[in-house]
This record gives structure tokens, sequence and C-alpha cells, in this order.
């Protein structure tokens, strides 16, 4: 009886273990996608702009009239669908279903919102190279 509790206890442990985020770059990202999803879910796109990294932005710099557009709308959901590691676990990509209800019309939409994370060994953080989600695509 004892052994039989003792490798349930182990199995515990190591379940719980595999579940732990094995290394201090996993563990900010853990951190770092929880906190973008927080962000835009309460529509603060202002500070989701600050997840995105400076090179992407000199490429791709954000219009007013893109920040002014997403100001229209309001998350109702976040849905993450699919998630891959990629560049030998520097990189992510991340496809997330959102629901976003435009405030002028009334009407909900469902855009898709593909995202490229990269570590960022200077800044030692995870930053965004994929810009914020783009509410004129077509809806799902």
């Amino acid at each position: 009886m004892k052994t039989i509790l003792r490798t349930i206890t182990l199995l515990g442990v190591a379940v719980l273990l595999m579940g732990c985020p094995q290394t201090k770059e996993d563990k900010d990202l853990s951190e770092t996608l929880k906190q973008y999803e927080t962000i835009v879910r309460w529509a603060q796109w202002d500070a989701a702009a600050n997840f995105i990294s400076p090179e992407y932005q000199k490429d791709h710099p954000i219009s007013r009239l893109e920040m002014d557009r997403l100001r229209l709308f309001r998350v109702t959901q976040y849905i993450l669908r699919s998630s891959a590691p990629i560049d030998n676990g520097d990189g992510l990509i991340q496809v997330v279903e959102l629901h976003i209800f435009n405030k002028n019309q009334a009407r909900e939409r469902t855009i898709i919102d593909e995202q490229y994370w990269k570590y960022d060994q200077q800044r030692e953080r995870w930053l965004l190279h994929s810009g914020l989600p783009d509410p004129t695509q077509k809806s799902y």
C-alpha cells in the first residue's frame, strides 16, 4: 500500500513538474502571453503596442488610422487556437481567434490573429514581431 501511495505521489509531482516552465525564457513567455492576452481582452491597444518589437515597428509603423480603427472594437473572446515553438525555441507562432464587437455598428465579428513572438536576448524579453490584430480582415 505504501509503495502504491509513493508511486502515485511521485507521478503527481512529475506531472506538476512537466506542466511548469522549464527555463526562465519559458516562464517569461508564459507571463508575456498572459499579459498580452489580458491587455487585448480589455482592448487597451496602446498598451498592446508596447509588446511589439522596436525593429518591427520601424519597418511597420502603426498609423493613427490603424489605432483609431482598433479603438472602435471591444474584444469579447480571445481563444488560443494553436501555438508552436520555432527557431529552436527562440520563437513562437500563435494563432488566436478574436471575437470583436464594433461599438459603432453594434456587431460582433470573428478574426484570426497570427502572432509571431521572438525572444530578444539583448532586452531579455519576448517581443511581438507581427503587429496588432487587423480588424479589417475578412470575418470568419
